[in-house]
């Protein structure tokens, strides 16, 4: 599948020509072994839990993550390519959000889930 046909998969507009775009699985492509792997990293966690909290999307910028610049940029296109989380450029900005919908109709309850079990997590050890 192409970058084009994923974006058009997950009912968005097709960029303008000489936009720069990323290529998202198609919501009957995602997996849950994808997801679960993607979710298992402390950080890409701590990325899933910050756009939960948003209101909305926020650039890779404005998520801090203790590592180095390339290792974050890694942590984002495991998300990314696992389907949690959608990437579009806004000029120079990349633009993240989680895809909720899709990740709510194929794993009912599931995102809620490890959300709810993180910030537990978090509050046990004293990292709220």
């Amino acid at each position: 599948m192409t970058a084009t046909s994923a974006t058009a998969a997950r009912g968005t507009a097709a960029p303008g020509a000489g936009a720069r775009v990323l290529a998202h699985p198609a919501r009957e492509e995602i997996r849950i072994e994808a997801v679960l792997h993607a979710l298992s990293d402390p950080m890409r966690l701590r990325v899933v839990r910050e756009l939960a909290a948003a209101e909305g999307e926020l650039t890779c910028s404005r998520i801090e993550l203790p590592v180095s610049k390339s290792t974050t940029t890694h942590h984002f296109r495991v998300l990314r390519e696992s389907g949690i989380v959608s990437q579009t450029y806004r000029g120079t900005a990349k633009m993240n959000g989680l895809r909720r919908d899709d990740l709510d109709a194929l794993f009912p309850g599931l995102l809620d889930s490890v959300l709810a079990a993180a910030t537990r997590q978090a509050d046990r050890l004293g990292e709220s």
